[in-house]
């Protein structure tokens, strides 16, 4: 886990957006939305927890009637961009693709 939790560039963290369609930049987080109802959304953080629990990182969530929305940091590194965070971003999409959520 040491080397997911140096920062990375700018450069670094454009070319690692490009793996993570529908996940955009903001200051040092990356940030996505899903558009699911609220008893799917309810499932899909527990399922996304689950997971974090495993991998030790973890999202900030926020859930809507109609909206669940993911913003990752790494705590660790001083509130900064690292691997992990576009590790974690890739596992989301995956679990929020099983739940039938699609991106806002």
């Amino acid at each position: 886990m040491a080397e997911a939790s140096i920062p990375l560039t700018d450069d670094e963290i454009q070319d690692a957006l490009k793996g993570v369609p529908g996940w955009r930049r903001e200051g040092n987080e990356i940030v996505c939305a899903y558009k699911i109802r609220y008893h799917g959304g309810v499932a899909m953080i527990v399922h996304v927890a689950d997971v974090e629990r495993l991998i030790s990182h973890h999202a900030d969530i926020d859930l809507r009637w109609d909206l669940v929305r993911f913003r990752i940091t790494t705590h660790d590194a001083g509130y900064r961009l690292t691997v992990a965070d576009f590790d974690l971003a890739q596992r989301i999409d995956a679990i929020a693709a099983a739940h039938n959520a699609q991106p806002a």
